[in-house]
């Protein structure tokens, strides 16, 4: 009787373990996931690093388009992925920019898309301009790799100044996903 307990017991042990290992195996399956960094870059050709305005009155306006050929202007080549182009404007070190020139020391700086012809209008400064701001505003959308956008700038002199030193107004162009 004895014996008969024992085996039992060691049936009962030995069916429990052959669950346990059972229930411990399992099938294994794997996914992959990819991944693709983009690359944003961008530069700039004036045929130089920067440009003249030149010397100019209280309350006047220039543009690039007498510096540069209509059609042309300033060029901004895409060197990564498919990116939009965003353009923005900056105080210089005496003068706010604005969307006005009414306020002593207040000056504008605007843009126009010469490749999408927003350039195209009567008179030296265009009538399509829009001002900057210090906020990112669209330049143009989805410019493919190696795609360019040639733009225009205008710039209006505060009215009035109470600065009569040269003043460099920095505009930065920039690549971000579309």
């Amino acid at each position: 009787m004895m014996k008969n307990f024992f085996s039992s017991v060691a049936l009962v042990a030995l069916a429990g373990m052959a669950v346990a290992v059972f229930s411990l195996a399992a099938e294994t399956d794997q996914v992959t996931g990819t991944v693709t960094v983009q690359n944003f870059a961008i530069s700039i050709d004036v045929g130089e690093t920067s440009f003249a305005y030149g010397t100019m009155n209280n309350n006047s306006a220039s543009s690039t388009m007498t510096l540069f050929s209509a059609g042309t202007g300033i060029t901004a080549q895409n060197d990564g992925s498919v990116a939009d182009f965003d353009i923005y404007g900056a105080d210089t070190g005496d003068w706010t920019l604005n969307t006005a020139t009414s306020t002593t020391d207040n000056y504008t700086h605007k843009f126009c898309n010469e490749t999408d012809n927003d350039c195209a209008a009567s008179g030296v400064y265009g009538a399509n301009f829009t001002a900057l701001t210090t906020s990112p505003a669209t330049l143009d959308a989805s410019v493919a790799n190696a795609g360019t956008v040639d733009f225009q700038l205008s710039m209006h002199t505060p009215n009035p100044s109470s600065v009569y030193t040269q003043q460099s107004a920095v505009v930065t162009v920039q690549a971000s996903a579309p």
